[in-house]
């Protein structure tokens, strides 16, 4: 008799159960990365809020470092969808299917968690594409304002010297 195996392991459970718990890192993962990109969202507005545009710039570069790492998250998440013998598109609501409707804990969990990351993010860009389209506007208005100053009334500018840029008269 073999001391050091002292009982029979089923293999197929020993995978199933690390091909669980690398799927629910995953999704934790995601979660995460999608909260980072909803933080990188309110200060960005923040940004825009001050004229930080140094700030602004920063969030940019954040965004894109942060949705390169997410996407390596979903790749993960893609090849585990494999392993578990399903295509690269098992959603997070598939799951429960996957698992016929009895979702370990653990997964339930950490799919609760993508999805209100999910949610909340889609909230962040929504507020975010909003105020920056403010922001766009009302530098527009600046700069209307800023033209019709320069033009006066007549609508064309006084060059250098007391002339007209353009000769309207005919």
């Amino acid at each position: 008799m073999n001391s050091a195996v002292p009982f029979a392991v089923d293999a197929s459970l020993v995978n199933a159960a690390s091909t669980i718990a690398a799927l629910v890192d995953s999704l934790r993962t995601e979660a995460k990365l999608l909260g980072d990109l909803a933080g990188i969202m309110r200060r960005q507005r923040e940004s825009v809020k001050v004229d930080d545009l140094e700030g602004v710039d920063d969030s940019v570069f954040s965004t894109h470092r942060v949705l390169v790492t997410l996407q390596e998250a979903r790749r993960r998440r893609r090849t585990l969808n494999h392993v578990l013998g399903e295509s690269d598109d098992l959603s997070v609501v598939a799951l429960e299917e996957f698992f016929n409707g009895e979702l370990p804990p653990s997964v339930a969990e950490a799919a609760r968690a993508l999805r209100d990351g999910a949610l909340a993010l889609q909230n962040e860009v929504t507020v975010n594409r909003r105020v920056l389209r403010e922001a766009i506007a009302a530098g527009d208005r600046q700069v209307q304002m800023l033209v019709g100053a320069a033009t006066g009334t007549s609508g064309t500018a006084d060059a250098p010297g007391g002339g007209r840029l353009i000769d309207r008269t005919v």
